[in-house]
């Protein structure tokens, strides 16, 4: 039961810290690129908005990237822009190995305890035989609860885990997107402003 205890509450907190830290708004600020088009516009982007930028969110890390490559080719600051963004990426998948992992042992831990509680049954009945039932319901109780609390634990890992990751999917998807609107804007399609 430790060791199922310990996945929950490691389970837990990373669920906790990683719904809040892939917030759609903190991650892909609404006005980023808008403000980055009116700076290039007003040839007013200077190296400390560029630090800004960068410092402000995963979406600012990658157009960071292209904006300080800015005067490169578009294959160049695309290569840049792509670099940074698996930096990024990986960044945004962290602790989810964790969480996978916990997803599949937390029912192997709670069969772990199920085939504990059966030894300590059949240990009971050729100790005393089978006349006692206190004995033989308290191993079989052991091995029940190990494994409810073994799939108690999982299943919700293995939901948030896939919920989790589908949102990571999501939100690259968004940031490619922005990012190669920069690009198209960076190599004269400033129609794009819209």
């Amino acid at each position: 039961m430790v060791p199922i205890l310990m996945c929950s509450v490691i389970a837990a907190a990373i669920v906790a810290e990683r719904l809040w830290t892939l917030r759609q708004k903190k991650v892909i600020p609404t006005k980023l690129l808008t403000g980055i088009w009116n700076l290039l516009s007003n040839d007013a982007l200077t190296d400390q908005h560029i630090s800004e930028i960068e410092n402000g969110s995963p979406l600012g890390r990658v157009l960071a990237a292209g904006l300080i490559n800015r005067h490169l080719s578009r294959d160049l600051i695309r290569e840049s822009i792509e670099e940074n963004g698996r930096h990024v990426v990986h960044e945004m998948e962290r602790f989810m190995n964790t969480l996978g992992t916990i997803s599949t042992i937390a029912p192997l831990l709670g069969l772990l305890g199920t085939v504990i509680g059966m030894i300590k049954v059949f240990t009971a009945i050729t100790v005393i035989g089978v006349g006692d039932p206190a004995q033989l319901a308290g191993g079989i109780s052991e091995a029940l609860i190990t494994t409810a609390a073994g799939l108690s634990v999982a299943i919700p890992s293995l939901i948030f885990h896939r919920h989790l990751k589908r949102k990571i999917d999501e939100l690259v998807v968004a940031m490619e997107q922005e990012a190669m609107k920069l690009v198209e804007f960076l190599h004269g399609d400033r129609k794009q402003l819209g």
